[in-house]
């Protein structure tokens, strides 16, 4: 696995662990992390012993969002991020590097701001019960958009209208987000996080790599889409794996009463 200043990158068994490593400043994004996290996304999906990936942070907070001290003290502000934005280019998530194995978020700690693009991008997302959520674009004089945008497709709108233009001045709970949709697990006691996402992970990672894959590309698809196009692009993605391997590992391993010997691509 390669080096990193910001991040670490762990492989247990057959989960990649990407975790986010600044806890000194609750894991807020500075530059360094931003271009990191472009090349360690696409460095686990392109590892073939690795078939699930959970992403994490060090320390008492998940993600906190950009560095507002770095970009309050280094002269660039947020014209870091212009070319990126209006070019929709962002590449620190694993939603906009197109990354084709399953992704778990499981949230420690304080996620906010910027944050919650890891949210709303992950597959599958659990929290510990001391997990809070919260976004104060609008308090520190920003919009929020991106992440506000793609959380509204997995929970209720007044709730995410209501995070946005509350802002900074109300948190929500992991119980509370669980109760919304926004995470599917609590892990109680918080500790145990890590280890309740190592077991989600593990069982994610016995499916065949190929259907969930395609599974992936099928269900995020249908986020953009009406029922019957997004039904359409659903049957390509179904007849995308026909003939390969894993259709015939699956039945027979089944039959056999074994574990299946899925191909890794």
């Amino acid at each position: 696995m390669g080096t990193y200043e910001t991040l670490k990158l762990e492989r247990q068994g057959r989960v990649g662990w990407l975790v986010l490593n600044r806890p000194e400043a609750l894991n807020a994004m500075n530059n360094a992390m931003r271009d990191e996290l472009a090349d360690a996304w696409l460095e686990l999906d392109a590892d073939p012993e690795v078939r699930v990936i959970v992403q994490t942070g060090e320390g008492r907070a998940f993600q906190t969002g950009a560095d507002l001290r770095e970009i309050a003290t280094d002269g660039q502000g947020f014209e870091r991020y212009k070319d990126s934005m209006v070019d929709f280019d962002l590449h620190f998530t694993s939603w906009h590097q197109k990354v084709n194995k399953p992704v778990i978020a499981a949230v420690n700690g304080v996620c906010a701001g910027g944050g919650l693009h890891f949210v709303a991008d992950a597959d599958i997302v659990i929290a510990a019960s001391d997990a809070t959520f919260f976004d104060p674009h609008v308090s520190v004089g920003q919009v929020t958009a991106i992440e506000m945008i793609g959380l509204a497709k997995k929970m209720p709108f007044e709730a995410v209208m209501r995070m946005a233009l509350v802002g900074s001045h109300e948190r929500l709970t992991a119980r509370r987000a669980y109760e919304l949709g926004m995470v599917s697990q609590v892990v109680d006691p918080p500790e145990k996080l890590r280890e309740a996402a190592q077991e989600l992970a593990e069982k994610v990672a016995r499916n065949s790599p190929a259907a969930m894959a395609a599974t992936k590309k099928a269900l995020w698809a249908a986020l953009e889409l009406g029922l019957t196009d997004a039904c359409r692009v659903g049957a390509q993605h179904l007849v995308s794996v026909w003939g390969h391997p894993d259709q015939t590992e699956g039945p027979q391993a089944f039959v056999e009463k074994r574990e299946p010997r899925w191909k890794v691509r």
